[in-house]
């Protein structure tokens, strides 16, 4: 079989899938270890059998719903190529809006930013590859996620701390300008929880209690004893769940209140700014 065949017959195998051509060259691209360019240039070159059968599990995988992210153990965000385990969620594009708005809240040359569970360390790693003055700390509940954050951290050269943290817990006392967070906000009734790549991420950080809205609530509350004055939360949540956390914010007493839409133009992030009058609570 050539590359060619190979990726035409996997593509039609995968056509449940909402890119099944992308997923088919990933996987082959892994097997072979090499580029795209070298598949659309070499397609006429015939597989090794060694290489058509690891090409056919991972095929069998991926139609059986496995996330490719986990199959070949990468996945690039923000230009970053990141290591991925079954230990954390996979990192998305529309999470790359946390990114943005958590660079626009950091125009000064220094200061300190905190990634609240921090997984494959993606958010935490992307602002500090454009923000070399500042001090990024990512902290994550699973000490498997932590351990791959901070690998991440050291393979991709990048000057981040890593702490595994029920939350706030390790960094007590600390005081941060920029808080940011992907938390679990998926209701434990919801169900996209049985469809496409969520059915194999880890539940712990997709489901929250109080419908959906535990952990948001938690950070909203709590990062007031860890932002200093003025400073910003950016919170990812689901698309009908923007409107809640306006309010939430409003009620804990933060300003200049905003949300930003998603690539498909629905509610994504919200974030607020801690008074500039205030004095941060006891942590």
């Amino acid at each position: 079989m050539t590359v060619d065949e190979a990726l035409r017959h996997a593509a039609s195998r995968l056509s449940e899938s909402p890119s099944p051509r992308l997923d088919a060259e990933v996987l082959l691209m892994h097997v072979l270890d090499v580029g795209r360019t070298w598949l659309y240039t070499w397609g006429d070159r015939h597989l090794e059998a060694g290489a058509e059968g690891r090409f056919e599990a991972l095929l069998a995988r991926r139609q059986a719903g496995w996330p490719v992210a986990y199959l070949v153990g990468r996945r690039e965000f923000w230009g970053l190529m990141l290591d991925t385990t079954a230990a954390t969620l996979i990192p998305r594009p529309d999470t790359e809006r946390l990114v943005e708005a958590a660079l626009a809240s950091a125009a000064q040359p220094t200061g300190a930013l905190l990634d609240l569970g921090t997984g494959t360390g993606a958010i935490a790693l992307a602002f500090a590859s454009e923000r070399a003055g500042w001090r990024v700390s990512g902290v994550d509940f699973s000490a498997e996620a932590a351990a791959l954050a901070a690998a991440n951290a050291e393979r991709l050269g990048l000057d981040v701390e890593i702490l595994v943290s029920d939350w706030f817990s390790a960094v007590a006392g600390r005081r941060f300008d920029v808080i940011v967070s992907n938390p679990p906000y998926i209701a434990d009734d919801d169900p996209h929880l049985e469809r496409g790549d969520v059915r194999f991420e880890p539940r712990s950080a997709l489901v929250a209690e109080a419908g959906g809205f535990a952990a948001l609530d938690t950070i909203i509350d709590g990062a007031r004893s860890y932002l200093n004055a003025g400073g910003w939360l950016w919170l990812e949540h689901g698309f009908e769940q923007g409107e809640n956390l306006r309010r939430r914010f409003e009620h804990y007493g933060y300003h200049e209140i905003a949300t930003l839409e998603d690539l498909g133009g629905r509610d994504r992030v919200t974030g607020a700014r801690w008074r500039d009058d205030a004095t941060p609570a006891s942590a």
